[in-house]
């Protein structure tokens, strides 16, 4: 076992799982990356920290600055804890739509927080974009630097290290490739690499059934906390895509309920749409064919959400 020179050290490397009691039968065997062990509990750990480390390189971002960012929880949660690594303060806007138990984190790693009310604590279009007007209001003020997720390119890059790991965990066999989207980032980044080694690896995207704009659907509120933005990520790639699936938010609850009691994966509910999606994709591809999808956070984020709270 390595010992670790600081905590930005532990990121990656994460464990891939074999799903066993949740899969029919006949299907392909689905793999999930527990982005768990992150030390956040997400695997927004990576994009984070490649967004502040290429901030820093090239002087966008400098000592005494103060980070903003708009963000429903995860992402936040690991601009603070590396923000607190590296010395920055950090300002976050963030809404009552998601987990309690996110902004607690967030608190706890010493982020300021701004809250934006939302509709009945659904994620909407109209939520997103007076969350990014309050961040870019903020970020006019001196000594600030907005990470700005939903356009920042350097995002993608934190999350080829992951497509990495899954091809050599998998000893290349991986033959799709299963997760949802929120900014895009990390389904571009992890199917970027894949497909430069093997070009005919299925890639597929997941978003929520109610807000299903990828598919050409209109945008409506949803439960799926950090994806489903309400339209076209800035940063998506059809080109990248080879199929789209929309998952029905109660499938997704019900889906993760089912991981925690049958698989013990305590996963949040993108989680659950991501093994949605992984089932219909292997159910497609027969048994000899392996999918591969995340555990994009831990199930500690929800404690408090109707997700598992009774």
């Amino acid at each position: 076992m390595r010992i670790a020179d600081n905590i930005l050290d532990t990121i990656g490397n994460t464990s891939l799982v074999k799903l066993n009691n949740v899969v029919p039968r006949g299907c392909a065997k689905i793999y999930v990356k527990l982005e768990w062990e992150n030390p956040s509990g997400s695997m927004k750990d990576r994009t984070a920290l490649a967004m502040i480390s290429r901030a820093e390189e090239d002087g966008r971002l400098k000592k005494g600055d103060t980070i903003v960012e708009y963000t429903g929880g995860s992402t936040g949660i690991s601009l603070a804890l590396i923000s607190i690594a590296k010395g920055y303060h950090i300002h976050i806007i963030t809404s009552d739509a998601f987990s309690r138990d996110k902004l607690n984190q967030m608190a706890a790693f010493g982020a300021e927080l701004t809250l934006i009310p939302s509709e009945g604590g659904l994620t909407t279009k109209k939520l997103i974009l007076d969350m990014i007007e309050a961040a870019r209001k903020i970020s006019n003020k001196p000594n600030t630097y907005l990470t700005n997720q939903l356009k920042n390119f350097d995002s993608i890059t934190g999350y080829y290290p992951l497509a990495e790991e899954i091809w050599q965990q998998t000893g290349g066999k991986v033959g799709a490739f299963v997760h949802s989207v929120g900014t895009s980032a990390s389904f571009r980044g992890v199917s970027e690499i894949l497909k430069k080694y093997k070009p005919q690896i299925k890639t597929v995207a997941v978003e929520p059934a109610e807000s299903s704009v990828l598919l050409g659907g209109q945008p409506g509120p949803h439960k799926i906390e950090g994806v489903g933005i309400g339209y076209t990520p800035p940063l998506w790639d059809q080109s990248l895509a080879d199929e789209i699936i929309n998952v029905k938010t109660e499938d997704a609850k019900t889906m993760t309920r089912r991981l925690a009691k049958e698989e013990g994966l305590f996963a949040g509910t993108s989680s659950g749409a991501n093994v949605v999606a992984a089932i219909r994709v292997a159910e497609k591809l027969g048994p000899e064919e392996i999918v591969v999808t995340l555990m994009a956070d831990s199930g500690l984020k929800y404690l408090s959400t109707d997700v598992y709270a009774k």
